[in-house]
């Protein structure tokens, strides 16, 4: 049952802090990846297990977003998002406090990587305040909290170069305590969200075949952004011999840009269509992945990567301007799902850097599979437009439960 109100004029203020919520959130959800060449120094890591330490935590958000998604949709995203908060304090702590070998790091990721869930809470909690034609937008501000990916390559490494990294952890329960009180005070529920969904009304949005096309589309443009987000000082460092603090502030302004263009992706989205925005930039991005793997002069490379990552930013804004139109009343669950599956493409994508570049000595066939996987991403866009009439819904037309 859903509850009525005769207007719903929006929330700045839940707006504002569930962007805050999503910027610690992200900020955390990333750090090992910030601090990556400072932990596999200490630990002498391998390439496949660098790969593997920075993509962990991604890999544990993305599967805590299901499951967020519902608990967000069944009672609430204030009330989840603040226990998610709350429960964050803890790796930051036994991070900070204990000596821990590879195996240790790893289930660290696993409880930091729950941070990668407030995907599934801050976005349903902004979204239910706005009607249909402002998704993209406000969707985009809000989710432009990504932009804690800069926050992290800014700050971490020159932390941990003064106190260790193990210092850094421990200083980040300061900004997190801040952001658990603001959230706390002035988030606010909509009383336009809808309430009281059946385990029916769940499994029916999963059995869409349009819910399936949003993560293969999300895998590609968020889990572009946040692998690369995790992995480019790594990648930095291996192949153009970066120093770590180089490395973190080209990364910075990698997802700064990635973070701040996702907001324009969904406003253009508003206005030209998702559809059209999302098959443009998933050509780009298939063609600058294939240029990265060329692995060109640092000149050069530059400008792809903080090109790619624009498109990547965009690409997300693109993608969750269609979601809430699609899903409006199951957009916690929705969200959840489409967004875990963006961060298993982020778990995948250093994974595979890594193992790759383990076994052959390159990352160029890595790079060549991201690409051609971008590709096909953009074929199956193109087929879905022609051969089923719900992908040509616009803002003015919404079809609430057409099913592919």
């Amino acid at each position: 049952m859903q509850t009525s109100a005769p207007t719903n004029k929006g929330s700045a203020v839940t707006v504002f802090a569930s962007f805050l919520h999503f910027d610690m959130c992200f900020t955390l959800w990333v750090l090992l990846g910030s601090l990556s060449i400072y932990i596999t120094k200490d630990l002498h890591l391998n390439s496949a297990q660098q790969g593997l330490l920075v993509a962990i935590p991604t890999l544990s958000g993305s599967l805590m977003r299901i499951v967020m998604g519902v608990l967000s949709d069944r009672f609430g995203s204030k009330r989840i998002g603040t226990a998610m908060l709350l429960f964050l304090f803890l790796p930051l702590l036994l991070g900070w406090l204990l000596p821990v070998n590879f195996s240790g790091m790893i289930a660290l990721g696993l409880l930091l990587g729950v941070a990668g869930s407030s995907f599934a809470v801050a976005l349903p909690l902004a979204s239910h305040w706005y009607p249909p034609s402002r998704q993209g937008l406000i969707m985009g501000i809000t989710a432009a909290g990504n932009i804690g990916t800069v926050v992290a390559n800014l700050s971490a490494p020159s932390l941990a170069k003064a106190y260790g990294w193990h210092a850094v952890l421990g200083l980040a329960m300061l900004p997190l305590a801040v952001v658990l009180l603001v959230f706390f005070l002035l988030a606010k529920e909509s009383p336009t969200r809808p309430k009281g969904l059946t385990l029916n009304q769940y499994l029916s949005a999963l059995r869409s075949g349009d819910m399936w096309w949003f993560c293969l589309f999300y895998s590609v443009t968020f889990g572009g952004f946040v692998g690369l987000s995790t992995f480019l000082p790594l990648f930095l460092k291996n192949q153009y011999a970066f120093n770590p603090v180089t490395a973190g502030l080209l990364t910075a302004l990698a997802a700064f840009l990635g973070s701040t263009f996702r907001p324009l992706g969904g406003f253009l989205a508003d206005k030209l269509s998702g559809i059209r925005m999302l098959t443009v930039l998933l050509l780009c991005i298939g063609v600058i992945y294939l240029l990265i793997s060329f692995l060109p002069a640092i000149e050069v490379l530059i400008w792809l990567v903080l090109l790619i990552m624009i498109c990547l930013g965009m690409g997300n804004g693109a993608v969750f301007q269609l979601v809430p139109q699609r899903f409006p009343r199951e957009i916690g669950v929705a969200s959840g799902l489409v967004g875990a599956f963006g961060g298993i493409g982020g778990f995948f994508l250093p994974t595979l850097l890594g193992s790759v570049k383990q076994l052959s000595g390159s990352y160029s066939v890595g790079l060549v599979v991201l690409a051609v996987i971008a590709c096909i991403a953009l074929v199956a866009l193109r087929v879905l437009v022609v051969l089923q009439q719900g992908w040509r819904f616009t803002p003015a037309s919404v079809p609430e439960s057409k099913a592919a």
